[in-house]
């Protein structure tokens, strides 16, 4: 995969020193420079490709590469602050051939060598915290949470009445193609259906068994004349006691 190039952070001026050997492991001091002089001025463009950062020195109008610093660590040797002042750097530049050579870097205003460390400290905390995270292990399988064919769920659910009230119910839903849904309780004030085979309970099967005989049962109507009572079936006087 093609890494691009990012620009992280540009500055329109910057001024280039020739400095003297480092006489010392003091440091560098910008007051041994000739600041009144500087050998070269132009353009700073800081560069990111991946994790590696480069410093480019360019004409300010053409673009030309004058010098290129490629930058490991921060702080390191690559770009180094001098012991008296905050807007001057030692920087350590790199042809194509690997061959390299310090000279100095200087800014008119505080606020522009700010902006350079900043971008500095900031990449190389983004590339530390890159290389911690690709050396995690990994923390394990990613759990399934998805339906398996034939599961089922059950989901409590409250159904108000007419009357305002509420009443719990199950609805069962099972995954895959079939979508079916258990059966819902019945209407508030309604009555279960009756099982197959069974007889309504307003049926003639339900109505209570009575004697052919004559008696009080009969009310009103012993006192009708009944020309053949012979010939008079119980399922007849099921019928006129129903009716």
């Amino acid at each position: 995969m093609d890494t691009y190039e990012s620009v992280v952070l540009v500055k329109p001026e910057v001024f280039v020193f020739n400095i003297p050997p480092r006489s010392s492991n003091r440091g560098y001091r910008a007051a041994d420079w000739n600041l009144a002089e500087p050998a070269w001025t132009g353009r700073m463009r800081l560069i990111s490709k991946g994790n590696e950062l480069m410093i480019k020195l360019e004409d300010k109008n053409t673009g030309e590469l004058f010098a290129k610093c490629p930058i490991e660590t921060y702080p390191g040797i690559a770009l180094e602050s001098v012991n008296d002042s905050s807007r001057y750097f030692v920087l350590r530049i790199q042809d194509d051939n690997g061959r390299t050579a310090f000279i100095g870097i200087g800014f008119g205003d505080r606020s522009d060598s700010f902006d350079l460390n900043v971008a500095l400290q900031d990449h190389f905390k983004w590339v530390k915290k890159e290389k911690q995270i690709s050396e995690e292990p990994n923390s394990g399988p990613t759990l399934d949470l998805g339906f398996k064919e034939g599961e089922t769920i059950k989901i409590n659910m409250k159904i108000t009445k007419k009357d305002g009230s509420e009443a719990a119910s199950k609805t069962k839903l099972k995954s895959g193609n079939s979508g079916g849904i258990g059966l819902l309780p019945p209407p508030p004030g309604g009555k279960l259906p009756a099982p197959p085979g069974s007889s309504p309970a307003g049926s003639p099967a339900h109505a209570p068994k009575t004697d052919n005989t004559v008696g009080d049962s009969w009310g009103e109507f012993t006192s009708a004349p009944i020309s053949a009572p012979a010939q008079v079936s119980p399922a007849t006087n099921i019928y006129v006691l129903l009716s």
